[in-house]
């Protein structure tokens, strides 16, 4: 039977009422789906939360798909639109716990007027990503299109341009199936993405360093990241401030709050809450297709690590130009790491004696 001839007979009995030619029909599409709720809305469990949405009206909605587009772009509707009902919708957004002040920190180089609601994104949620290549519109790669920097930057767009520049400059859709995702016109679209785009150019830097980064699990991102845990864990923050970019950005979300440069990186680390750095563990995952680490720190008898957020790495060359730290705790699960650990002692490496601690 023909492959059109099979998803026919798939989509008749999933309108029949069949769970699971449904599954059959959208899993395929299911992972990034996921990805792009994750990149509109910068938040893996609302993420995971509008994908469900998605799937629920998909299902509701399977007797009126007229099968004018693919199933992939009807479900790409779907979620957009989802995704963008849930970021006009208020009270959802007011949900998200108050950010507490940090009267410790150093005066940072730039104060946003607005937390930044962005969490990092797993590579494990993106292992089996399917490889699709994007619409002849596309400007980012994948590996681009999911790293920290473009996805803070996008928290600064207004929730439709979000959409736009997505649809479009992300995924590669032309101006036309934009607009009929989003019920307008593809003037609107095209102006919506011009001020995208123009915002986006803004706060992401032009020029090399988007081809900087290290190829991931490479020779040098692996050499790099290794010098950064040895200094880092061993509070030398002279060798750890050696490593950074010039311009190298810091950032702490949902603090609205940037330290541009190493010298107020520097600062930054050496403040007292910090300076003690060399109590921290890092175990190593990985997020946004950067290198990322569990943060755990030591009790005073070594015996028990306590989970302390997750941190990220952005490479360019090898230095380092991004660190990025949060400090929400219910972060570890989401990467298969525990709340606390049992620590070995010093002596841990090249062996790694790091164990969840006995419940």
């Amino acid at each position: 039977m023909a492959a059109t001839q099979v998803a026919a007979s798939v989509l008749a009995r999933a309108r029949s009422g069949d769970g699971e030619a449904f599954r059959q029909l959208t899993e395929p599409y299911r992972q990034e789906l996921q990805v792009h709720c994750y990149r509109m809305l910068g938040s893996v469990q609302d993420a995971e939360d509008l994908l469900q949405e998605t799937l629920l009206a998909a299902w509701r909605g399977l007797a009126a798909y007229e099968e004018r587009s693919s199933v992939r772009t009807w479900l790409y509707r779907i979620a957009t639109n989802r995704c963008l009902n849930a970021l006009r919708d208020s009270s959802r957004r007011l949900a998200r716990p108050p950010v507490a002040a940090k009267p410790w920190l150093p005066e940072p180089t730039h104060r946003g007027s607005e937390p930044v609601w962005l969490e990092p994104y797993p590579d494990l949620l993106m292992a089996d990503l399917p490889d699709r290549a994007p619409g002849p519109a596309a400007r980012y790669e994948q590996r681009e299109s999911v790293s920290l920097a473009f996805l803070s930057a996008l928290q600064h767009l207004p929730a439709r341009q979000r959409a736009v520049l997505v649809l479009r400059d992300v995924l590669g859709y032309r101006a036309a199936e934009a607009a009929e995702m989003l019920g307008t016109t593809s003037a609107a679209v095209n102006s919506a993405l011009s001020r995208a785009r123009a915002t986006l150019a803004a706060e992401v830097p032009a020029g090399p360093d988007r081809e900087a980064a290290p190829a991931p699990g490479s020779a040098l991102e692996r050499q790099v990241a290794a010098r950064f845990v040895r200094a880092f864990e061993s509070g030398d923050i002279d060798a750890v401030v050696a490593l950074l970019t010039d311009d190298v950005l810091l950032t702490m979300p949902p603090l609205p709050l940037e330290y541009r440069g190493a010298a107020a990186a520097g600062n930054f680390l050496r403040a007292p809450q910090m300076a003690s750095c060399h109590r921290y563990v890092l175990v190593a995952t990985r997020a946004n297709g950067q290198p990322a680490y569990g943060c755990y720190l030591r009790t005073p008898d070594n015996a028990i690590l306590h989970g302390h957020g997750v941190m990220v790495l952005t490479l360019a060359g090898g230095r380092i130009s991004g660190l990025t730290r949060f400090t929400d705790n219910a972060l570890l699960p989401v990467f298969g790491l525990p709340r606390s650990l049992r620590y070995g002692g010093p002596a841990r490496r090249p062996g790694n004696t790091l164990t969840a601690p006995a419940s």
